[in-house]
């Protein structure tokens, strides 16, 4: 309330002070809705929350043993830290002395994370900054080294270690982040009333459970300005849609393609928007193209299996595909886990005679699981076994967990950087398709995720010879078709040594191995037009994964025309172009499908 007598500054100062008890009142509503979301939270197996113990024992055993039997190696770590940490302490006092207040001169090592400028000049935030950057150099160097591990056990320790480090960074914390405060400051607390109703949207929209959302989901509409490329679904069963897009050129190659996507996410991230559509560049270089849109599965797909996915997918697909053209031959390409599977259905045909797929490639696929790279330290019993509790209970896995799992890889990109920017200050997030698909994932079938982490990643028996399915006993050695397989330089998900460890051991003469710069989705979509991401070529795959490496000739620009002349060879002669659907296949709708537009929900 102000008076006559009120001078400009008292007015300001009270409609300041109103806007704070606003804000701070919207707060205290938006606590309660937290509260209520957060009560809505699900149960769900302790196993897929953190590893076991184990880790923690093993790290904590090798650091007492090493402790007895090299004192001088721990005790020299110590005192190194110590020295650091003591150091930057009698340096930022200097300035004091001499009466000023500053930082003193930050010779450690850039870091994006710590962008505001105020991390560099004001004294408190930039102690913090530094005594923060020396504890988690010291922890990391410390479980590095450890000795009386393994190296799979040095992997898991310090990747944990790790991720505790990442989470206490000084960003994280409201107290210790000097963007977001100012921001707090310079918006009378609106800031965080926004970011506290971002905060209580995401834990709402998974039902008591956070996770940051990635994009703004008003943005995009399936269909419309994401997954658009012309095309119609020409035949549905209860696994798949299948869609066949419509021809851009006169005449095209005889020989069909058929994409096979993984079912952890949705085919449209290779049809994001015209300029980086893999789908609609494939269909504009003169091939007739489908795609499979697999269903978003539910408890009532408990008891679909790796073998139901075969017989009820590909070789259903397979089928389908041929009729509708008169070929009695494709090109399969499979993507991540639909490649490891797609290899799996080869060898099967094999078995079987069946010489429907003319060539094969793969995307970003493991098909050999001894070194699965990053994503191993999720393939202990510690989460398997809470996956198996969480499926027996449930029926399926929700996409929630795996979401979380893919995000954790790379956390401060995915996880702590995006809930600083929404929850602490206040930002909408942003309209970008790529993580808009990112958000949108699916469920994973009881039987199937079970088989497929206990058989083909923790029993490797695809690559050992020894994996069995419709009565037949498979290996990478059965697959002798032409193949074409794309790894990327940086994939977290499928490091391109394991790729090329598995396609070396095909039975296959006609072996084509490219390594994409990038990673695992951006080194996979990557249009000739953006000319970003170059890629890496090598014929002799004889040698190791470093003799492949040592000898490979880097290629500017995107691996995709290479790939199309490869495949070109691999298409037979061009045809009249043919438009989606048959008589005996009339078309069912419009792509991108109703399978599609499903979203996950936890049942």
């Amino acid at each position: 309330m102000t008076t006559k007598t009120d001078t400009p500054d008292d007015i300001a100062a009270a409609e300041k002070l109103e806007r704070l008890n606003a804000n701070l009142s919207k707060m205290d509503e938006l606590s309660k809705r937290l509260v209520a979301a957060m009560g809505k939270k699900k149960s769900a197996d302790p196993g897929l929350q953190a590893p076991g113990q184990e880790v923690y024992m093993q790290a904590a055993a090798a650091y007492m043993a090493e402790m007895m039997n090299n004192p001088s190696k721990i005790l020299e770590q110590q005192v190194s830290y110590w020295g650091k940490s003591l150091k930057h302490y009698v340096e930022a006092q200097q300035p004091f002395v001499h009466g000023k207040i500053a930082a003193p001169e930050d010779k450690g090592p850039t870091d994006r994370r710590f962008k505001s400028e105020l991390w560099d000049t004001h004294p408190y935030f930039n102690f913090i900054k530094q005594q923060y950057m020396y504890s988690s150099a010291a922890i990391t160097d410390a479980m590095q080294n450890l000795e009386g591990l393994s190296d799979h056990e040095k992997g898991r320790v310090s990747f944990f270690a790790q991720q505790i480090v990442d989470m206490f960074a000084p960003t994280n914390f409201l107290a210790t982040n000097p963007e977001a405060l100012s921001k707090a400051v310079e918006t009378d607390g609106a800031s965080l009333v926004q970011g506290l109703e971002n905060l209580v949207h995401d834990i709402e929209a998974n039902e008591g459970d956070l996770l940051v959302s990635l994009a703004d989901e008003t943005a995009f509409k399936v269909g419309e300005n994401i997954a658009a490329t012309e095309g119609s679904v020409v035949f549905r069963n209860h696994m798949f849609e299948l869609i066949q897009y419509k021809p851009t050129t006169e005449k095209v190659h005889a020989t069909p393609i058929v994409i096979f996507p993984p079912w952890i996410n949705k085919f449209y991230v290779m049809d994001l928007k015209p300029q980086n559509s893999l789908i609609k560049w494939v269909v504009d270089q003169g091939h007739t193209l489908f795609i499979v849109s697999w269903v978003n599965p539910d408890e009532s797909y408990a008891d679909v299996g790796i073998d139901t996915y075969v017989d009820d997918g590909y070789l259903t697909a397979f089928e389908q595909v041929k009729k509708i053209t008169g070929q009695k031959q494709l090109n399969a390409v499979g993507y991540c886990i639909a490649g490891t599977t797609l290899s799996l259905v080869l060898a099967l045909m094999k078995k079987r005679g069946d010489k429907t797929v003319k060539s094969a490639t793969f995307f970003t696929m493991l098909s050999d699981f001894e070194d699965p790279g990053e994503m191993g330290v999720f393939l202990e019993d510690d989460f398997v076994d809470g996956i198996e509790r969480q499926v027996a209970d449930k029926g399926f896995l929700h996409s929630f967990f795996m979401s979380r799992t893919f995000s954790y890889l790379r956390a401060n990109d995915l996880v702590y950087g995006p809930a600083i920017r929404s929850y602490m200050l206040g930002e909408a997030p942003p309209a970008f398709d790529l993580l808009y698909w990112n958000g949108d994932s699916t469920n994973l079938p009881g039987r199937f995720v079970v088989e497929y982490l206990r058989e083909l990643c923790q029993g490797n028996k695809l690559a050992k010879g020894t994996m069995e399915l419709s009565g037949e006993t498979l290996s990478l050695a059965d697959i002798e078709l032409p193949i074409c397989a794309v790894a990327c330089e940086t994939d977290h998900i499928a490091a391109w040594r394991g790729s090329y460890a598995g396609i070396k051991q095909f039975g296959s003469e006609d072996k084509t191995f490219i390594v994409s710069e990038s990673g695992h989705v951006a080194g996979i979509i990557n249009p000739p037009s953006k000319k970003k991401y170059g890629h890496y070529t090598n014929k002799d795959m004889t040698g190791t994964q470093d003799d492949w490496w040592a000898g490979a000739t880097f290629n500017e620009g995107s691996w995709w025309p290479r790939w199309d002349a490869w495949l070109a060879e691999k298409s037979s002669k061009m045809v009249p172009a043919r438009e989606p659907g048959s008589e005996q296949f009339p078309i069912l709708g419009p792509a991108p499908g109703t399978y599609v537009k499903v979203k996950s929900n936890k049942g």
